[in-house]
């Protein structure tokens, strides 16, 4: 697939990076965008060698949500008949390896939704997250009202949501939306050492790990609780235990093959 919106590439054969790249409009989500984000999601998915992917824009905006312009043509009919935001929003839902979001200046409506269905965020210093949609005469739309509360709070997410206030790096850290802050320079560094680290362990663990996470947040605890359980039991069956256990015995560094 041609890609007009995002620029994809790879780091070091296994790392997957994907970069909004509407800079002139600080990178807001279009359709087409969001379309080309989800295959090339899929695709890092698909490949046996890529154990992670990232997720960033540019110095300026990860995104400054999604392109008004565009949504200002639509009416009901339109956005409930088009699946509007379901349609090519929540490809990032099912993609089952690890995916950092690298955010940078604005992460804004769209953009901090976007950001938050990654599996975590590492931001720059200058990184700005917000959702502003209450000032269009809507709400936000593709999750926002739904994961900004289990990150945050509800009290601070009733807050950002209803006034439109905006949440600097730091607090955004300390609120617990966001894992690590970072300066700006060393924003990609962090990320791909932290992506690098992810590759180095059993692709198999990882992925169960974050199914098992995110499922932690769709059922009751001790529903929860024993799907970890069988997931951990069912690790059990892979080669990679063996040769994790074995080499943490006898003192040796693992080599994972991901069976």
């Amino acid at each position: 697939m041609a890609y007009n919106n995002i620029l994809v590439s790879v780091h070091d054969q296994h790392i997957g990076i994907v970069m909004l790249n509407r800079p002139k409009q600080l990178n807001a989500l279009n359709p087409e965008l969001m379309t080309e984000l989800g295959a090339a999601l899929l695709a890092f998915d698909a490949d046996e060698q890529i154990g992670c992917i990232i997720i960033t824009g540019n110095e300026k905006a990860f995104a400054a949500g999604a392109d008004i312009p565009t949504m200002a043509q639509f009416d009901f009919a339109q956005v409930y008949k088009a699946d509007f935001v379901t349609k090519n929003w929540e490809t990032i839902r099912q993609i089952r390896k690890p995916v950092i979001a690298a955010v940078s200046g604005f992460a804004l409506g769209g953009g901090c939704e976007l950001a938050m269905m990654c599996d975590f965020i590492i931001a720059a210093d200058n990184a700005l997250f917000g959702q502003p949609e209450i000032k269009l005469g809507i709400i936000p739309g593709a999750g926002g009202t739904q994961r900004l509360p289990r990150a945050v709070g509800k009290s601070k997410a009733m807050d950002m949501i209803l006034t439109a206030r905006t949440m600097k790096a730091q607090e955004a850290q300390e609120a617990g939306l966001v894992s690590r802050v970072v300066s700006l320079e060393q924003l990609m560094p962090e990320c791909l050492q932290a992506a690098s680290t992810i590759c180095g362990y059993s692709q198999l663990a990882v992925m169960a790990a974050k199914e098992s996470v995110n499922r932690s947040f769709e059922s009751s605890l001790s529903d929860g609780i024993m799907y970890e359980r069988r997931l951990f039991h069912a690790l059990f069956g892979t080669l990679d235990q063996k040769e994790g256990m074995d080499a943490f015995v006898n003192k040796r560094i693992p080599t994972f093959k991901n069976q």
